[in-house]
């Protein structure tokens, strides 16, 4: 299917909107919802399950819609995502994301991604010029962690990272102060990694139409969107939660280009 121009032109653009099914999001229904809203509402990509009923489905969806939409394959399991680029044919294929692991007890460190990344890497040689790469840096991990560990990542060639904000298994998704921390802790670590690398960042963890506009004042190049849509009960809504975020992305864009075409003027 490979289908990365748009997602592509959007990241150069530092604009680019993908939205989160879940990768522990195995609910053919809930998934089919969410991939469909994101597909009428613009979004630049959707990322789902490296599950093959799952990639499967989505994949039929897409090609009957003939969507111009990314698709985008998360695991932290080398073998699901190789099968996810070397059967499924996907467009893109993520390491992460850890949240839901994290609420499990477990924690990732740079050397236990680093290896995922190199067996991944091994088994989709045959493909991985036609694909994306894109890891997400645990947020676990000190800022000093991260930033040696994208720099370990920028010399095996991966295409994008992605930021998160760092939950532990006491924390719960109700408490309002959890997420303020995690949409903080994400976005001081896009402010960070944007300083010491040139891959292009996507913001993710608690991204919703409230902080939005701060991910990309930080420095990413994209955003990634996954509970302010998947908690809503119909597709009227996320539709609507989507076209928002469509429009602060491209609103955040509009408005570097005429920052950008002021401050020329301004020089000359």
């Amino acid at each position: 299917m490979r289908n990365m121009e748009n997602f592509k032109r959007a990241l150069s653009e530092r604009r680019a909107l993908k939205i989160i099914a879940g990768m522990n999001n195995m609910d053919l229904d809930r998934v089919r919802m969410v991939v469909s809203s994101a597909m009428e509402a613009g979004a630049d990509a959707v990322d789902v399950s490296a599950n093959r009923q799952v990639l499967t489905m989505v994949r039929e969806m897409m090609e009957n819609s003939n969507s111009t939409m990314a698709l985008f394959a998360s695991s932290v399991n080398p073998s699901e995502l190789a099968e996810a680029v070397n059967v499924h044919h996907v467009d893109a294929i993520e390491l992460g994301n850890f949240d839901a692991l994290y609420r499990e007890g477990r924690s990732f460190s740079s050397m236990e991604v680093l290896s995922m990344v190199r067996e991944t890497l091994s088994m989709i040689e045959e493909h991985r010029a036609e694909v994306m790469f894109c890891v997400t840096i645990p947020g676990s991990l000190s800022v000093n962690d991260q930033i040696s560990l994208v720099r370990e990542l920028e010399m095996m060639n991966i295409d994008m990272i992605q930021t998160e904000g760092y939950v532990s298994e006491e924390m719960t998704l109700e408490n309002t102060r959890t997420l303020l921390n995690r949409a903080e802790l994400t976005l001081s670590n896009t402010i960070e990694l944007s300083r010491n690398t040139e891959l292009p960042i996507m913001t993710a963890s608690n991204i919703n139409t409230v902080t939005a506009s701060m991910a990309f004042a930080a420095g990413a190049s994209a955003i990634g969107c996954g509970s302010c849509v998947n908690r809503l009960e119909s597709q009227i809504q996320m539709m609507a939660v989507i076209k928002n975020l469509r429009e602060i992305a491209n609103r955040s864009w509009n408005w570097s280009m005429n920052h950008m075409s002021t401050r020329r003027e301004s020089l000359v």
